[in-house]
């Protein structure tokens, strides 16, 4: 499993989710993604994209003003 960083502070909705769905693109399924985002919506827009396109949200914390996702890539 390879897990990869993607850093979306400072970007607004929907920027942080299409980013984070564009980078998922080429990965393995099982391979994960660490999401950094810093917009208020991010923590109702990542949940419900994984929900949506099938992926796995592994992981939820915060960093001060930033959320971290851990996103594992689905099939």
């Amino acid at each position: 499993m390879k897990i990869e960083d993607l850093d979306a502070t400072g970007l607004l909705c929907p920027l942080p989710v299409l980013k984070l769905r564009k980078r998922l693109g080429p990965l393995d399924v099982g391979d994960c993604m660490r999401l950094r985002a810093d917009d208020p919506a991010a923590v109702i827009d990542v949940p419900h994209f994984c929900d949506e396109a099938g992926h796995a949200l592994v992981e939820t914390t915060q960093d001060g003003d930033v959320q971290i996702y851990l996103v594992r890539k689905g099939g």
